[in-house]
């Protein structure tokens, strides 16, 4: 079966232990999860899960319905990336003595968009956002130039490309049958 490369988004209510739960979803099933982003969302009380793992399109079915399932989960979709518009940070440490002495690693830096954020006599210290495939490249030119003390990237950010969030309607619908329970 050919695997791709999914992002689950999920959202869910901000609860201690709920991180361990969906994880769990993903070793029951030996999915390595590519990277995890865990964030307030832009709704109050509302927790945001971006993770991307490599699998197939029914075992991605069956790993979002399963995270669903969780009592503290609201929403859990899964996107391709033509679906979502998705960036990650990069930081990378380098030898300040390369980078002085070596005039190609600044060319690097700026043929990448990357930016030089911090500088003193040990080491300087880069930094990079965009997409994962970016990030990767310059890393790779970068040790290619032996200069790279430290490398670390962020998990994946993203949001869909469609025009309303999902999880907004679902909790204008919850909201409005609880109003009519109370009603009632």
């Amino acid at each position: 079966m050919e695997k791709t490369l999914y992002t689950i988004i999920v959202h869910s209510e901000n609860i201690a232990g709920l991180l361990n739960q969906v994880t769990a979803v993903f070793t029951r099933r030996q999915i390595n999860i590519e990277s995890l982003n865990v964030s307030a969302s832009s709704i109050k009380g509302v927790h945001k899960y971006t993770i991307t793992a490599w699998t197939d399109k029914d075992t991605i079915e069956k790993v979002t319905k399963q995270i669903t399932k969780k009592i503290d989960v609201l929403q859990a979709h899964y996107f391709t990336d033509k679906e979502i518009y998705q960036h990650e940070i990069a930081l990378y440490k380098l030898i300040t003595s390369v980078l002085e002495s070596n005039p190609e690693v600044s060319r690097i830096i700026r043929r990448h968009n990357a930016r030089i954020v911090e500088v003193n006599h040990v080491f300087a210290i880069v930094e990079k956002n965009g997409m994962s495939e970016d990030i990767t490249n310059l890393y790779t030119e970068l040790k290619a130039q032996e200069c790279v003390l430290q490398f670390v990237r962020s998990g994946r950010v993203a949001i869909t490309t469609s025009s309303f969030e999902r999880v907004n309607e679902f909790l204008q619908d919850r909201e409005e049958r609880y109003k009519k329970m109370k009603k009632e």
